[in-house]
This record gives structure tokens, C-alpha cells and sequence, in this order.
């Protein structure tokens, strides 16, 4: 039934303004519109999140979203080029790049400013 439905990410922000200057400065993302104090950015496959103002923000210890990626090694360092830090969690199979190989998958992890925990994925 719903897998069927695209699915949406809400990603919630302490500071939205702060928040937005993450997403597109850092992250590359171009606004589609602003909505209830929010705003609305497109991602690929037919897919948006919705960066919405609330005092919640950063407190989930799970990440909030993922981007699965073609090539997780040229992502992350593009991420650290524009000044994105890397989570390191002590996983086995972590690189000097922060990036996770647990084989079958690639994943790194940031936070954005508001503290919510997001990452990056290759699927092998």
C-alpha cells in the first residue's frame, strides 16, 4: 500500500534560518518554497523534505534522513570540502574518510546545526 507512495522527510529545526544556510550552502539544496515558517526543498526521484521550525530539534540519537548516493567516496569529500564534519562512532570498517564499509553497504554520517544526525549511503 504505501510503499508504493513517495515517501517525505520533515527535518526539524531549532533555528530554521541557521538550518537553511546549512542545507544550501553545505548540502547544495535550491528552496522550492517557504510554508509555515519552513521551507520546502525537491530531492531526487519525485521526492521534498520540509525543514520546519521547532524546539525539538536534535534530540533523536537515530538519524533523521539519509541520501543513498553513487559513489559515497566523491560525496564525502565534497561534503568536507564544504566544511561538513564526519560523525565518527568508533564502527569497525570505518576509514580515515569516516566512511563505514560493513559490506553490502558504504554509509558516513554529519549533523546539520541543529544537531539532527543524517548520512550518506552507496549500496553494493
Amino acid at each position: 500500500m504505501l510503499q508504493k507512495s513517495p515517501m517525505y522527510a520533515y527535518i526539524p529545526a531549532k533555528d530554521v534560518d541557521r538550518a537553511r544556510q546549512f542545507y544550501e550552502q553545505k548540502l547544495g539544496f535550491e528552496p522550492k518554497m517557504e510554508i509555515a515558517g519552513g521551507v520546502v526543498y525537491d530531492c531526487a526521484g519525485g521526492t521534498s523534505c520540509f525543514l520546519y521550525p521547532t524546539p525539538n530539534a536534535g534530540t533523536s540519537r537515530a538519524s533523521q534522513a539519509f541520501w543513498q548516493v553513487a559513489d559515497i567516496e566523491s560525496e564525502v569529500a565534497e561534503l568536507k570540502r564544504r566544511g561538513v564534519v564526519l560523525e565518527d562512532y568508533g564502527m569497525p570498517g570505518q576509514d580515515a574518510n569516516g566512511i563505514v564499509n560493513q559490506g553490502g553497504a558504504k554509509a558516513a554520517w554529519f549533523k546539520d546545526t541543529e544537531g539532527n544526525i543524517m548520512a550518506v549511503i552507496q549500496g553494493e
